[in-house]
C-alpha cells in the first residue's frame, strides 16, 4: 500500500510533510511530491494547485510516477447542506462537476461524454477508514454525501443554490471530481475529505480566511489518523 496524498494549498499538505519520515522530495510539473513514512504507511504527500487542471495533472502524475494504489484528496469546502457547519467533516460518497454543462447534447447536467457515470463514486473502503478517522479526530461532526467541484470559489446565495438544484451535493470546492476523475479512469481507489471553511453563500468571503487554517488543520489530522488506521489494517 502506497498513500497518495492531495491537497491544493501549502496550508493543507505542510502539516502532513512535517509529519513524515524518510522523506525524499520530487519536482514534477512544478509540483513538490513529497515521499516517506506518515504513520508507518508508504504515502506521498503533495500540494497540486487550485482548481481541476492542476488536481487532475497531480492525481495522473501519482499514478504514473509514483505508482500510488490509492489516492485521497484533503482540504477545505463550502458547505452547501444546513446540517454542516465550519469545521465541521465530510467525507465523499462521490464526485461531480457542477460546472460542466453538455445539456444540450442530451447529456445530464455534469456528465463527461464518454464516460458511464455521472458523478464518480468513491470506493466503501476509503470512504469507511475516511469515516473512521473523521470521527476520531472530531466525534459527531462528519457526513457522508456528495462532493461538487468547479473552477469558482462560491461566494453567492443564488449561485450555491443553483450548484445544490445542479448536483444535490453537500459541499463544493475546486479539485476533488477532477482527482476523482482521474483514480477513476486509472483504476485507483479514492476518497475525498473536506472540512468546511465557510457557507459557500454572501458571508463566504468573510468567514474563509478566518476558518481556514482551523478547517485545514483539522482535515490533517484525519488524513493522519486515515493513515494510521490503514497501516493498522495491512
Amino acid at each position: 500500500m502506497k498513500l497518495g496524498i492531495i491537497g491544493a494549498m501549502d496550508i493543507e499538505v505542510r502539516i502532513l510533510k512535517e509529519k513524515m519520515t524518510e522523506a525524499a522530495v520530487t519536482q514534477k510539473a512544478g509540483m513538490e511530491f513529497c515521499e516517506g513514512i506518515l504513520e508507518g504507511l508508504p504515502a506521498v504527500v503533495v500540494q497540486c494547485g487550485v482548481g481541476k487542471v492542476n488536481a487532475a495533472m497531480c492525481a495522473q502524475i501519482l499514478c504514473d510516477h509514483f505508482g500510488v494504489s490509492a489516492i485521497v484528496n484533503t482540504g477545505i469546502a463550502g458547505s452547501l447542506c444546513a446540517e454542516l457547519d465550519i469545521a465541521d467533516l465530510v467525507v465523499s460518497r462521490d464526485a461531480m462537476y457542477h460546472d460542466f454543462d453538455c445539456v444540450h447534447f442530451g447529456y445530464e447536467m455534469g456528465k463527461v461524454p464518454g464516460m458511464d457515470v455521472v458523478a464518480f463514486p468513491a470506493d466503501e473502503r476509503m470512504l469507511n477508514y475516511a469515516f473512521e478517522a473523521a470521527e476520531a479526530v472530531n466525534p459527531g461532526h462528519t457526513k457522508v454525501g456528495r462532493v461538487a467541484s468547479g473552477d469558482l470559489f462560491v461566494a453567492d446565495k443564488a449561485v450555491k443554490e443553483r450548484i445544490i438544484e445542479r448536483t444535490q451535493a453537500i459541499c463544493t470546492e475546486m479539485e476533488g471530481a477532477a482527482i476523482a476523475h482521474a483514480a477513476y479512469r486509472n483504476g485507483i481507489p479514492f476518497v475525498i475529505l473536506r472540512a468546511i471553511s465557510d457557507k459557500a453563500d454572501d458571508s463566504a468571503e468573510m468567514d474563509y480566511p478566518t476558518f481556514e487554517r482551523i478547517a485545514a488543520e483539522r482535515c490533517a489530522g484525519v488524513a493522519m489518523t486515515m493513515a494510521k488506521h490503514m497501516k493498522e489494517a495491512k
